[in-house]
């Protein structure tokens, strides 16, 4: 029996995931890590963060923007960081960073404080996620799992959301899906910018 046809995104999505992919396997590790702390320093200084009690955040892994360094500064800075753990259905649980991490399936790092469930985000008062690109539009193109756009889901009207990208990330043509979440910035190596959605 022949196989139903895709829609036409989905071949869209992975050809963009694929481009992207490859150009950070290119980037040379001494950009990396200057990108990981310039976005450490803009995400850092962004007034929504600043002010913020709870912020939503991730562990980097792979080729993504480091956030190692924002990590640690906002735990220092006395800020509640929620960080995603990844479940069996690919829905996010959520726990407290203690300043601890442990490895996990699927080579994620997770953090090792009690699981809060998966509307702990709900309570964030801003959130920074990963993402491969976004449009000026807001639309992010993730890994093509879902979490995030589940995640996203049960964040409140009027939270900022942000995805961490290399300048060259930002402002692509992304194709979307019903289910896809936007963000409401985009922070790079150059600075936080909304989106105008």
């Amino acid at each position: 029996m022949p196989t139903p046809a895709q829609p036409p995104v989905v071949p869209a999505k992975d050809a963009l995931r694929d481009q992207v992919l490859a150009a950070r396997r290119q980037r040379p590790l001494a950009e990396s890590v200057a990108a990981a702390q310039a976005i450490a320093e803009h995400a850092l200084s962004w007034d929504v963060v600043r002010r913020a009690v709870t912020v939503a955040a991730y562990v980097s892994v792979g080729r993504e923007p480091g956030t190692g360094l924002l990590l640690e500064a906002l735990h220092a800075a006395g800020k509640r960081v929620l960080l995603p753990v990844l479940r069996a259905d690919n829905d996010l649980d959520w726990a407290v960073f203690t300043g601890a991490l442990e490895p996990a399936s699927r080579g994620l790092l997770e953090p090792t404080g009690q699981r809060l469930g998966i509307e702990a985000v709900a309570g964030a008062d801003v959130v920074l996620v990963p993402g491969l690109a976004a449009s000026t539009d807001g639309d992010r193109l993730g890994r093509g799992g879902g979490s995030y756009d589940r995640a996203l889901a049960r964040v409140g009207a009027g939270v900022p959301i942000g995805v961490l990208l290399h300048d060259d990330e930002a402002s692509l043509v992304v194709p979307t899906e019903v289910h896809d979440r936007r963000v409401t910035h985009v922070v790079t190596p150059t600075g936080v910018r909304p989106v105008s959605p």
